[in-house]
């Protein structure tokens, strides 16, 4: 294939940004393209900018790169200008490297990672000229593959995309690699069984080919999922990669030519979480926790700031200040010789109750980065139902903490539209967030505390996954009660996500298969980009729900019991259904369950489903307290805590 970079090139000055389209980045590779290679087209469904950061697609663009017998490009979804401008000028989907055509690949590989894409991805596949339902594609047709935490309901997309691969990456694109290069050694294009490839990616652990699979319906909801060729396992679970240390990627990360979101040095320090957070669909599918070695950590801090020129490294993880020795390894990068004291570090993900003076100040040596606290809930009730044990004590402790180091601004998360939630709850945002300026007004006279809002939204393999959650028009009410309220404090700012966005991200991610027919008129009708404020349209859900004789109450607002059949029951997340059920059924009744690295096993699954034992890390802490608190949580007068495993 020849490059499209002269047509390109053409286009560019019509339109916003073209950096966005130019490639070049250090770190950017441009393999040889020839016989006996599997090219992979590593897509990222949104801008550039947006895209380019994603660590996943690093790391695979890193492995595939690295094999003999493999090459990855990448490509992302071009803004509305471009767009038009390539469909004009007739030019499909291309390559940031070497600005190919998509029809050039074997494969396009779509990272998701947020459902309101969806739309973008029937748009990118339509533009690389591929046929858009996977039952229209044949042996001569690229193979469309999906991954990232939205797959762990594929059935929105099941139409459309050919293979997922479910949980971590590392070691499956490898497998999945040997059964297309065996596919494609098979025969001439022409040729080519396309059923055979599907059941041969069937048999790849993690791989969910939704062709093998038929949703069966009675009364208008779904009654099963059943496979219907041998090669399927009537349920698909999810990959596992047990050792962090194995994979130290990526090891040359891209650096941008122009603004990116996260422009910095990213390092993951843990995979996982134990601390049982109900509504948090990242914390329940990626258990169990999987620590990489601090000294490791070390090295691709060391290593990445030297290839990319960065002054800033994030350590990631979904609660950073958890990680093992995390005042020790922020120190040891901060005073490190080679970085002259010019390196700063941010810990993206804060427990407000693991975040300590020491932490901080180590943190601000150099540079205060952002400070971002996610107390979740507003009152202690709400954060009990959601298994959230933040007490207003950890959240002054931390707020004090930053504003004692030199802070002026934090920034605190709640959601709403919470199960069993009340206006209580919702006012109980402004009177922690008032609270939390009186507390930095101490340090300095001004100081700004920023409460950002958005509305919950209950996802699978979740103890919420039964939750019936808020229309659009209550979660607009609860918003205006926080706006009314926080107008009389000075020096606090309510920001909040639309409330219909919202309400379609529920139907994009609790759909079954008939959300495909949705989802493909709401394209058609060009609603590309939803997940941008200024692109997004609930008007266009509305009408293809009508038109597909589906309905917003019956898919996302009301509530599911224990027996019925949810649209991922065949997907598992190595979770028990049974612990989900129960640990829901514990948000009802205001029990919380404590992290369990200190406590006996709850048998959630997560470790014994890979073969990892789950090992207490120490004794309790005092006086049977959260991590760092020292409070206690088991009184008469507290809340009560499982503390053995269900059943025994």
């Amino acid at each position: 294939m020849e490059t499209l970079w002269p047509r390109i090139e053409r286009i560019l000055p019509t339109v916003s940004k073209p950096a966005r389209y130019i490639g070049g980045e250090q770190g950017s590779q441009s393999p040889e393209h020839g016989p006996g290679k599997v090219a992979w087209l590593l897509v990222y469904p949104d801008t550039y900018e947006i895209g380019l950061p994603n660590q996943g697609l690093q790391i695979l663009y890193e492995i595939l790169n690295e094999r003999p017998d493999a090459l990855a490009e990448r490509s992302y979804a071009p803004w509305v200008d471009m767009e038009a401008a390539m469909r004009s000028a007739g030019v499909p989907l291309f390559s940031v490297e070497q600005h190919l055509p998509a029809a050039a690949f074997d494969v396009l590989a779509f990272n998701l990672s947020a459902e309101l894409v969806y739309t973008n991805v029937l748009n990118l596949i339509d533009l690389a000229s591929i046929p858009l339902r996977a039952s229209d594609r044949g042996g001569a047709d690229t193979l469309v593959v999906a991954g990232g935490h939205c797959a762990f309901n594929p059935e929105p997309l099941a139409d459309y995309v050919d293979a997922f691969v479910l949980g971590d990456g590392e070691e499956a694109v490898g497998e999945v690699n040997d059964v297309l290069a065996c596919w494609l050694a098979s025969a001439a294009p022409e040729a080519r069984d396309r059923a055979e490839l599907r059941r041969a990616l069937a048999h790849v652990e993690g791989v969910y080919v939704p062709a093998l699979y038929t949703p069966e319906y009675a009364g208008g909801r779904l009654t099963a999922t059943r496979p219907n060729d041998p090669a399927a396992p009537a349920s698909v679970t999810k990959r596992t990669v047990s050792d962090l240390a194995s994979w130290p990627y990526p090891s040359r990360p891209l650096v941008p030519l122009t603004e990116v979101v996260h422009d910095r040095l990213n390092v993951e320090v843990f995979r996982g979480c134990t601390r049982g957070c109900r509504f948090c669909q990242a914390g329940m599918i990626t258990r169990p926790v999987r620590e990489r070695p601090a000294e490791q950590v070390r090295q691709m801090v060391r290593r990445g700031l030297e290839w990319s020129g960065h002054d800033e490294v994030a350590l990631t993880s979904l609660s950073s200040a958890d990680f093992s020795g995390i005042e020790e390894t922020v120190r040891d990068i901060v005073d490190a010789p080679e970085h002259e004291g010019q390196v700063s570090v941010s810990l993206p993900s804060l427990r407000v109750d693991a975040f300590t003076v020491g932490t901080a100040a180590e943190i601000q040596k150099v540079r205060r980065t952002g400070l971002t606290f996610a107390p979740e809930g507003g009152t202690w009730r709400m954060r009990t139902v959601i298994n959230k044990l933040i007490r207003e004590e950890d959240l002054y402790g931390a707020v004090d903490a930053a504003f004692s180091q030199g802070w002026r601004r934090v920034k605190l998360y709640f959601l709403i539209g919470l199960p069993t939630e009340r206006d209580e709850d919702v006012l109980g945002i402004t009177e922690l967030g008032a609270r939390c300026v009186e507390i930095g007004r101490r340090h300095h006279p001004s100081v700004t505390v920023v409460a950002s809002v958005g509305g919950f939204v209950p996802k699978a393999h979740t103890p919420f996954q039964w939750f019936g959650m808020d229309t659009a028009a209550e979660l607009e009410r609860k918003v205006a009660l926080l706006r009314a309220e926080a107008k009389t404090v000075r020096g606090l700012t309510v920001r909040w996500h639309d409330p219909a966005a919202s309400v379609a991200e529920g139907l994009a991610s609790r759909g079954d298969r008939r959300m495909g027919a949705v989802i493909e008129r709401v394209w058609r009708a060009g609603g590309v980009f939803q997940e941008w404020s200024e692109r997004f349209d609930l008007s266009l859900w509305e009408a293809a729900l009508e038109a597909e004789g589906l309905s917003l109450a019956e898919l996302c607002h009301r509530e599911r019991g224990q027996d019925e059949v949810l649209p991922w029951d065949h997907i598992s997340a190595g979770l028990h259904r049974d612990f989900l059920w129960g640990d829901w059924q514990d948000a009802l009744a205001r029990v919380a369950v404590e992290d369990c690295r200190w406590t006996p096993c709850y048998d959630c699954g997560a470790c014994t489903g890979f073969g990892l034992e789950h090992v207490v890390a120490s004794p309790l802490p005092p006086a049977g307290g959260s991590q760092g608190t020292g409070q206690d949580l088991t009184g008469a007068d507290r809340i009560p805590v499982r503390l053995v495993a269900r059943g025994s």
